[in-house]
């Protein structure tokens, strides 16, 4: 049976998903305009609006760096996140349908997201193992 801290893999997995958020996350809040330039998109009327994203996807970093210590017990932080990563790409995939983003931007969801699907399913059936175990 799993301890709490599940897997060996998971708390370097969360760390690394820790760093990124906070990396990123920092990034978008000191340089909100860097991601439109990079993307070849014009600057949005409000870049304060992307720096209160940045400030989000940070916070979601440090859920990941608490959670990396005991995946198992802090699942649902590992569910929260694994939510934001399955909702963002349904609403860039929705926005670039709708022609609002060019699909050239779907490189953020592969980094900020799709990256991390199958770590964060695996700790959820480990947690979701564990449970039943119980």
């Amino acid at each position: 049976m799993l301890d709490e801290r599940g897997p060996a893999w998971a708390k370097p997995v969360l760390l690394a998903a820790a760093v990124y958020n906070l990396v990123f996350g920092a990034l978008a809040v000191l340089f909100p305009l860097a991601w439109f330039e990079l993307a070849a998109l014009p600057a949005p009327n409000h870049p304060s609006l992307w720096q209160c994203i940045g400030m989000i996807v940070g916070v979601y970093g440090i859920g990941y760096g608490i959670a990396a210590f005991a995946p198992l017990r802090h699942w649902p932080i590992v569910l929260v996140g694994m939510l934001g990563k399955v909702f963002g790409p349904i609403g860039f995939l929705d926005a670039a349908l709708r022609g609002e983003l060019p699909w050239r931007c779907g490189w953020l969801i592969v980094c900020n997201d799709l990256v991390w699907w199958l770590p964060f399913a695996a700790l959820l059936l480990a947690a979701r193992r564990q449970a039943r175990a119980r």
